[in-house]
Formats: C-alpha cells, structure tokens, sequence
C-alpha cells in the first residue's frame, strides 16, 4: 500500500474496515431511560474535570435499541449517564456503555470516546404490559429497569431538548509505549431527530454489584420517572471539547 493510500483508510484492519463512515444514521431507535436520585458524593467521583455535576444528584440508566444503524448494524446498548454542565452549558457525560455490537463497540471508541465494553443488554415488552430492560454481564444479571408500557404520551416539545442535548465523553487511548496519547472530552450533538413516539410512567431499576460492570456504584436512592422514546436521529461525527494533553479548552 501507498502512503497516500494508507491516509484514506478508515479503520483497522485495512484490508476489510471494522466500521462503515460516520454520519452514523439510526432508524426506530428505541430508548427506556430512567431517571433516579443518587448520591452527590458518588456522582462527583465519576464526573471528569473540568464537567461539573449540575446539581440535581440524579442519574439517567438508559437501555437503547437500535435495529437499523448505517454503518454499525444491529444491535442494543444498555449505560450509566449523569447530567452535568460545561462552563455553564448544560450536558450529559456518558460514563459507562455496555452493548452487544463490535462494529458499534470500536467505532464509537476509537471515533467519540464512548466508553463501550461488551455486556449483554435487552429491551422487550414483557407479557403485554411492562417494558423491561435487562444487562447481563459474564453472564450474571447486573441491571433490571421495569414501567409499564406507554403509560402517558408525551408532548414532542418535552422529548426534542433531551435529545439533542450536548452529550460528552472522555475519550482515553494510549500510545505504543503505554503513555497517554489521547485524554480529551469528546463533545456531539444528535442531529436531524424525527421523534415518533415517547411516553413517561413510575419507574424501578435494580442494579446489582460487579467490578467489571459497576453499574452499581452509582446506587439508586429514589427512582423519580422512566421515559419510553422512539426516534430517528443522525450521529455525527464529535469535536474535542477539552484536551488533557494541551491543558485546555478547545471549542
């Protein structure tokens, strides 16, 4: 291979691309997010300088399902956010992902700093009436959030913010040595949403202790709603936000 062509290959391996080019275009994507209290200590801890939490000591658990993603295939994701803010902009920092996808795995690493291992997740309507998310990680159960199925619709208007809300993550990758060649704050916004469909309703989550999945160690003291949405929405490509290595802000 040339050098010129090397420069136009998109991801490893070069001889068959693990991931197609973003935008990243997802159809009927399918979110069950709930929203509970935590405690503020624990949140700090797992919020990155310069992000700071914004002050509600909640958490979101979210299961996504996403039949239809061009470039990443098929697939569900199940993980911790925490709202936050950004030199006063509002944001939500992604700190765990676990999903059941490798193209989606690496390329959501290597590209936007998501913080994807490979779990087990599962969003399903349960007997008629109740949507059910589930994580198994080395095949135990770490995650188990329930509310019944379309509850009360929601008015667009209350589901387009949350969506294109600007999403953060800390993107980490080390050099061939072990040192740190890239420590940033990898910021996105979602684009072109198309809501079908979102509901609310009372909600539970059980989360289960495990060192390779701490789901848990964010615990849940009061679960305060559950969300059901369905959209079609567009991943662009993301922008360092911060950049650990240079010392600052880089918007």
């Amino acid at each position: 291979m040339k050098e010129d062509e090397i420069r136009l290959l998109q991801s490893m391996p070069a001889v068959s691309a693990s991931y197609g080019r973003p935008p990243c275009r997802f159809l009927n994507r399918e979110y069950l997010t709930i929203r509970y209290e935590s405690d503020p200590v624990k949140i700090s801890q797992a919020v990155p300088e310069p992000l700071e939490p914004d002050g509600s000591n909640t958490v979101l658990y979210e299961w996504i399902r996403m039949p239809d993603a061009s470039g990443l295939g098929s697939y569900e994701e199940s993980g911790v956010v925490i709202p936050c803010i950004y030199q006063g902009v509002p944001c939500n920092f992604t700190a765990q992902m676990y999903l059941n996808n490798g193209p989606a795995i690496l390329a959501g690493r290597e590209i936007w700093g998501f913080p994807k291992k490979w779990g087990v997740p599962s969003l399903r309507v349960e007997d008629t009436e109740t949507l059910t998310g589930t994580l198994l990680y080395n095949h135990m159960q770490v995650a188990m959030g329930t509310m019944p199925f379309k509850y009360h619709e929601m008015d667009k208007d209350r589901i387009l913010p949350g969506l294109s809300k600007m999403q953060v993550n800390l993107k980490l990758i080390p050099d061939a040595d072990g040192k740190p060649l890239i420590a940033q704050l990898i910021a996105y916004e979602l684009q072109d949403i198309v809501v079908k469909g979102g509901w609310s309703g009372p909600a539970r989550l059980h989360l289960v202790s495990h060192v390779n999945a701490p789901v848990a160690d964010l615990p849940v003291i009061n679960c305060i709603e559950g969300t059901h949405v369905i959209a079609d929405l567009t991943l662009p490509y993301g922008r360092v936000l911060y950049d650990y290595q240079k010392g600052g802000d880089k918007r």
